[in-house]
């Protein structure tokens, strides 16, 4: 026998191996009560698998899903969703412990994303639901009545913890997002959509990259743009054009960004709180600015220190709060880590360079002032109520 032969021999011996113990893991599981099930797929994610059997005569099924390596203090739930993929509009099976540290299954219908997973009916019927907790594996058994006699229908399945007898929101990043997939309960076909996911992460990224270069970059050299170029007498009045096409480059890019991310919690249903509501917060503050310069008053008006103000305070708060939420969705979406030292490296430049334009133009309006006092006695940083530095006749650009 060859050496190649025997190399080919071996790998098809592991690959059969490996293929048998898939195999015993869905197929030959052994439920109790002598319970058998003709069809089984392993689901992708969540060490998750689901059993049925179909019977097309009356358009019910019966299914087992089981969820392995599962602690007592957490929840599980396995959905149909027949409006369309994610977590609004699902069906769910849910079974937990309950108070009295009892396996219990119940229904729920998801009609929003504060839901709390309570006991509610669902929009087809269940004839029966129970679930049994064994060696750290939940496992939920019903008999669906098919709405329509339809079989092909969208999943999605996940865990939590239990706090209080009660399931808190499942985690938001890694396999907890990708838990979602399609079913056809005649055919035997299951397969998850982050399969036909990979538009899915391209998605994801395409987001994180917008907000990245628009609030959590390009904004933060717009504002550099203002405080420090403007010193420079020959930059007058170009930092002010520079500013303006710098701050609403950023703004057009950041609302693309702040529209996919709306688009992937609506595909997704995964809406987080905090990113969310920063995200909006962003969105709505930086819509103000862009309007707030369409209303800049003249230099000579009474309101323009109060508007200056304003610009500056509104300004730097879309910044502070865009790096947080950047932060926050590198959390969220969980990149690879060269993604966040990317971003911080970016940060970590541009605040090196502020903190030496800082010192820099300090250096120069205090130099100019003393050798110009005569002619312009209030000049300073800062001096007409204005966020940058230079003499009067910058300022009033």
């Amino acid at each position: 026998m060859t050496k190649p032969f025997k190399t080919v021999l071996f790998s098809c011996f592991l690959i059969s191996l490996f293929s048998s113990a898939s195999a015993q893991t869905c197929n030959n599981f052994t439920f109790s009560s002598n319970r058998l099930f003709t069809t089984c797929t392993a689901l992708p994610y969540l060490n998750a698998f689901l059993h049925w059997n179909y019977h097309p005569s009356n358009g019910t099924v019966d299914i087992a899903y089981r969820h392995t390596g599962i602690a007592s203090s957490r929840w599980v739930a396995w959905a149909l969703n027949l409006k369309g993929q994610g977590m609004i509009g699902a069906q769910c099976l849910v079974a937990l412990h309950n108070s009295s540290g009892l396996p219990y299954a119940y229904t729920s219908s998801v009609d929003s994303y504060d839901t709390s997973i309570g006991e509610t009916p669902l929009s087809f019927q269940v004839q029966r639901v129970s679930t049994e907790y064994v060696s750290n594996e939940m496992i939920i058994f019903a008999t669906l009545v098919l709405p329509n006699n339809q079989t092909s229908f969208h999943q999605v399945w996940n865990d939590g913890l239990v706090s209080g007898g009660a399931p808190q929101s499942h985690p938001t990043n890694g396999d907890n997002l990708k838990s979602m997939g399609s079913v056809d309960f005649a055919s035997g076909i299951s397969y998850s959509s982050s399969g036909g996911g990979g538009s899915q992460q391209k998605k994801k990224n395409v987001h994180g990259v917008l907000n990245a270069i628009s609030w959590g970059t390009l904004m933060p050299i717009g504002a550099m743009t203002a405080r420090y170029v403007k010193v420079f007498k020959a930059a007058d009045p170009a930092w002010f054009y520079l500013h303006v096409a710098c701050q609403c480059c950023a703004y057009i890019i950041g609302v693309a960004g702040w529209a996919t991310g709306l688009a992937l919690g609506n595909h997704t249903g995964i809406h987080t709180n905090s990113h969310g509501k920063i995200g909006m917060t962003i969105f709505i503050l930086g819509t103000l600015q862009v309007c707030a310069l369409l209303l800049r008053p003249k230099k000579d008006n009474k309101y323009r220190l109060y508007w200056n103000f304003y610009h500056w305070s509104v300004g730097y708060t879309v910044i502070i709060l865009s790096i947080v939420n950047i932060f926050e969705g590198f959390d969220i979406l969980d990149p690879g880590k060269n993604w966040k030292r990317a971003y911080i490296g970016i940060l970590i430049f541009l605040g090196i360079t502020a903190a030496f334009l800082e010192a820099y133009t300090w250096y120069v309006v205090l130099k100019r002032k003393k050798t110009e006092s005569g002619r312009y006695p209030d000049v300073g940083i800062g001096a007409n109520g204005d966020s940058g530095c230079g003499t009067r006749s910058q300022q009033e650009v």
